[in-house]
């Protein structure tokens, strides 16, 4: 190309149409509809999810069990990538892959999963039966939930930490070992503030992704509703567009309001 072509404007606009009518098409039209449909049973329908008890309820057990799930993929993956990141042994590479494999599945094997191991035909239920103490199962409440969140959680987390650990300038840590620092004041002083962008952003992945899984819950979520079960009801069983969209603004705002708020601490953070 001349290093003097300047393209014209009607060229930059015939290239850029395509982009822009799929843009119109699958995003901007879409959610002009979803953040209309509510209007039209009055404003009151946009804070119906704190307003009616059922609603509000299965919002706080969403959240909760987010922070939980999210609370335990940062300290596990930190502790794992840390470790596979600092300590070099055979087989390093091969557990590393085993242990993202899950990164290919899907939630709703994920939620498989745990009902082969804590569903009423699963493992535990036929020892329990073996045992006389009757079909012992966990995996449809909240217990099967968090283990598989935590599963479905971790390959990211710990893919994420390893990474950043293999990044880290490792004459800080020597620097800090010759002043005499213990183990636990190299990660109070090295490993903490250095980590600290990957634990924001990779925290807010991880609760923006357990806020909004669906197949894992679908699968398991018998005795604990959570939000977007709530949305799938309203929208398929029942048909209610209006309370099903109202319901899906409150659950991504909260999700977008976590990842720009990570976005903005964590580039503060990295300066």
């Amino acid at each position: 190309m001349p290093s003097g072509f300047r393209p014209s404007r009607t060229l930059l606009a015939a290239c850029a149409a395509p982009a822009a009518a799929f843009f119109a098409a699958f995003w901007l039209l879409p959610v002009v509809r979803l953040l209309a449909l509510p209007a039209e049973k009055g404003l009151a329908s946009y804070f119906v999810v704190l307003t009616n008890g059922r609603y509000l309820q299965s919002l706080l057990q969403t959240l909760g069990l987010s922070l939980a799930v999210t609370l335990a993929t940062l300290v596990i993956g930190a502790l794992v990538g840390i470790t596979l990141a600092r300590q070099r042994f055979r087989g390093r590479q091969l557990l590393l892959s085993l242990l993202t494999l899950p990164l290919s599945f899907p939630g709703v094997i994920i939620g498989f999963f745990m009902i082969l191991l804590g569903g009423r035909q699963g493992v535990l239920a036929d020892i329990t039966h073996s045992l006389g103490w009757g079909r012992v199962t966990f995996a449809y409440g909240l217990l099967g939930l968090f283990l598989a969140y935590l599963y479905f959680s971790l390959p990211r987390a710990i893919a994420t930490y390893t990474a950043a650990a293999e990044a880290m300038d490792a004459q800080l840590e020597e620097a800090a070992r010759s002043m005499g620092a213990s183990r636990w004041n190299v990660a109070r002083d090295v490993w903490i503030p250095e980590l600290a962008p990957t634990t924001l952003a990779c925290g807010a992945i991880v609760f923006a992704t357990a806020m909004g899984a669906f197949g894992t819950a679908f699968t398991l979520s018998a005795k604990f509703e959570v939000l977007p079960i709530t949305i799938y009801n309203e929208f398929t069983n029942y048909a209610n567009f209006a309370l099903a969209a109202s319901l899906s603004i409150a659950l991504g705002v909260i999700t977008w309001a976590v990842l720009w708020i990570s976005r903005r601490v964590s580039g503060s953070a990295a300066i």
